[in-house]
């Protein structure tokens, strides 16, 4: 077997943007000293958001075959609910390729800052649902429990 990266050299550059999501599931108590900033190691949020941006602005490096982007905005959010923390990032670029990736990215590694930081609090967190919800730019758009046209 082989793997290629796609050539990309003939594609025209366009704006390009990505949402993704993720949850942290965690008890209550944890979710609370998360949002207040008060657990041991301080403020996981802050880090889990300059992590987000930096693992966006990384992905060429970590993953093989994705193409390095010009990544010209990073947006971390946050949305404490009773049983999760949802982590929301949007990325775009004008580029020849988009930028889902980098969105994804951003999710899976905010989300691993936030459990780094709260597992001495709480070691059984889990994450999950990382998804992508909405992608523009480029041949195809995608959002998220659209109905496909064929």
């Amino acid at each position: 077997m082989a793997i290629r990266m796609i050539d990309i050299t003939d594609k025209k550059r366009t704006k390009r943007e990505a949402v993704a999501s993720v949850e942290v599931r965690a008890s209550q108590r944890t979710l609370r000293k998360i949002g207040q900033g008060t657990l041991a190691k301080g403020d996981c949020l802050t880090a889990a958001q300059g992590a987000g941006v930096l693992a966006a602005k990384g992905v060429a490096g970590l993953l093989p075959l994705c193409h390095p982007v010009r990544v010209t905005h990073v947006d971390i959010s946050f949305s404490l609910r009773p049983k999760a923390l949802v982590i929301g990032a949007r990325v775009k670029a004008r580029d020849a390729t988009g930028v889902e990736m980098e969105a994804l990215a951003a999710c899976a590694v905010a989300a691993l800052t936030v459990y780094d930081m709260a597992k001495a609090e709480e070691p059984g967190i889990v994450i999950g649902d990382l998804r992508l919800l909405k992608k523009t730019g480029g041949k195809s758009a995608y959002l998220a429990g659209a109905k496909k046209r064929d």
